[in-house]
């Protein structure tokens, strides 16, 4: 994996991100995460839905056309088989020849298809430390993927944060690591 591929490491936090989903128990789909208006199924809906989102704008949807059709639950009665066919789709979309120049059409304006999925790709990374922490598990991040995302993110932080997408960054000490340094940068209490 090149360390700045967005393919490649949008498909790593994809992997990160199913391999806390394939263990979460029968018990532990209501327990609460650290993205406090979210339990674990809630959060995995998201991701989800993301994934779903992304197959559609990488086709050249705008949000408007898409509309609310990914509103609400969309895991139903099996939640991991859901899952695995959101992100199947997501990985493809981002994967098809072309789809890095691709220009995407999202809520903030317009930007080419390897800016989506770098944003697809932090935001996959960051949820499994979120699923992880919420089921007790440890999340297993390679170190190569946070600093992938905490060098991509530094330039974005103001940027989501002004959006309202993140929370206020969190107190760390300097010499705190680099999964710490990223997820104060996200919000989270590391």
């Amino acid at each position: 994996m090149a360390d700045d591929d967005p393919v490649s490491l949008f498909v790593a936090a994809c992997t990160a991100f199913g391999v806390h989903v394939h263990a979460i128990r029968e018990d532990q789909w209501s327990l609460p995460t650290p993205c406090a208006e979210w339990n674990v199924r809630e959060l995995v809906n998201h991701v989800a839905v993301e994934d779903l989102w992304a197959v559609e704008l990488f086709a050249g949807a705008t949000i408007e056309s898409v509309g609310s059709a990914f509103d609400g639950d969309r895991l139903g009665g099996d939640a991991v088989k859901s899952w695995d066919e959101a992100v199947s789709g997501a990985i493809y979309a981002v994967g098809e020849p072309g789809a890095m120049t691709r220009i995407v059409h999202l809520s903030f304006g317009d930007l080419p298809g390897s800016e989506y999925a770098m944003q697809l790709f932090a935001d996959h990374l960051v949820h499994a430390w979120d699923l992880a922490t919420a089921v007790s598990r440890d999340p297993g991040l390679d170190p190569a993927l946070v600093a992938a995302c905490r060098a991509w993110f530094a330039a974005n932080e103001d940027g989501y944060r002004s959006a309202g997408a993140i929370g206020p960054r969190r107190e760390v000490s300097d010499d705190a690591g680099e999964l710490a340094q990223l997820l104060s940068a996200f919000g989270r209490t590391p």
